[in-house]
């Protein structure tokens, strides 16, 4: 039977159609590895310093350290109105990545008012509420206001090593200017912290110290526990 070419381009081009509309479907895969850790081994960690009104450190664990890991701040016992307690190095944030880390902004969630100035700076037992007492402090959350802006930074961690047992305070000579960040073997601790007294700078040290203030004024919110979460907003400018 002869066929008509032209009706037989038609088909081929119906075909090659089809063949180009139609739906593929692949299946690939690719693994993946990380480890979870305690939050004082973490590559941006937390570390203890100032004891709470109970005698162990502010900085504590939550869960165990097996699972369910995470820490907490216990700020002092029981405060009232027109009460002002200020922990100078509440914690620390100690940067392990191998670049630089800015802290850009803190802000503070809670059911109540939270009644907490906190501060960067890089003297651990100066008042850091004032430049005069320590120059180089960074005023970042007042109650419920932000005062370091999203859009700046605030202080630069410099570059860490990946090891979690020390922080520098002049990254340019780890060799001489790391110091130990120990474990506190308190049950109610389990954290690491540092009691020295070298001078975190921005852009140098690997890590700063956060001062939190309790600052209840003559009438409070409601009596009764007041709980609530700490961000601390980071950002990197590693080479992609």
């Amino acid at each position: 039977m002869k066929v008509n070419k032209k009706w037989l381009i038609l088909a081929v081009l119906f075909l090659v159609l089809n063949l180009i509309a139609a739906t593929q479907f692949a299946v690939t895969k690719i693994g993946y590895e990380y480890s979870i850790v305690h939050p004082c081994d973490a590559n941006i960690r937390y570390i203890g310093s100032d004891n709470s009104s109970d005698d162990i450190r502010i900085l504590r664990i939550i869960g165990s350290n097996s699972t369910n890991v995470g820490v907490k701040l216990r700020l002092g016992g029981n405060f009232t109105t027109n009460q002002m307690v200020t922990y100078t190095a509440a914690f620390g944030i100690v940067n392990e990545e191998e670049y630089p880390i800015n802290i850009t902004h803190i802000n503070v969630s809670s059911n109540n008012h939270s009644y907490l100035q906190i501060y960067l700076h890089g003297d651990r037992d100066a008042n850091g509420n004032s430049t005069a007492t320590d120059s180089s402090t960074v005023f970042m959350w007042d109650n419920n206001t932000l005062i370091n802006l999203s859009n700046t930074t605030a202080w630069i961690l410099a570059a860490g090593d990946g090891n979690p047992n020390t922080m520098c305070y002049n990254t340019s000579d780890r060799t001489n200017f790391s110091v130990n960040t120990t474990w506190d073997e308190h049950p109610l601790a389990q954290v690491r912290y540092s009691l020295n007294n070298s001078d975190a700078v921005s852009n140098l040290s690997d890590f700063v110290w956060v001062q939190v203030t309790v600052n209840i004024p003559n009438t409070a919110d409601v009596l009764g526990l007041h709980t609530g979460t700490i961000w601390v907003h980071l950002e990197s400018e590693a080479d992609d």
